[in-house]
């Protein structure tokens, strides 16, 4: 692949990757975050792993809307591999919702993240979201 090849082709990913971040945490657009995708798969190992398909990635949208009405994200630098755009970031919200099983708190969280857009080509197939789970715990106050 020539130099400008490669840097049309990065660029393209990082549409997708702006495009997603922008459905999600800016509009709250459930529908135009899963039409970022080749394939809808979310990897939160901080919460149990991979939910994979169309239905259960609007389930989990959904519910992290649903329990954050005011989930924001802040991005950070964008790194490139192979097969991945890496964004550092911080995200937060008020718990208002069930959130991960957990009651509402009307508590605020905001934690530092490293989110990884897996791309097969120039097809989205996995959002991997990696924070430090107690971190979010402590500030719903639901461990001390």
């Amino acid at each position: 692949m020539s130099t400008a090849d490669a840097s049309t082709f990065r660029a393209a990913r990082e549409a997708v990757v702006r495009a997603h971040i922008e459905a999600e945490a800016v509009h709250h657009d459930v529908a135009a975050a899963l039409a970022t995708f080749k394939h809808p798969q979310y990897d939160v190992p901080a919460l149990g792993g991979v939910v994979d398909g169309e239905a259960g990635v609007d389930g989990l949208l959904h519910g992290l809307l649903d329990a954050y009405p005011d989930f924001w994200l802040r991005e950070g630098a964008h790194y490139h591999s192979d097969n991945a755009v890496i964004v550092e970031c911080v995200f937060g919200g008020t718990q208002q919702g069930v959130w991960a099983g957990i009651p509402p708190t009307g508590r605020k969280m905001e934690v530092a993240a490293a989110l990884f857009f897996l791309f097969e080509g120039d097809g989205l197939v996995c959002e991997r979201v990696y924070f430090d789970h107690a971190t979010v715990l402590r500030q719903l106050g639901v461990i001390g």
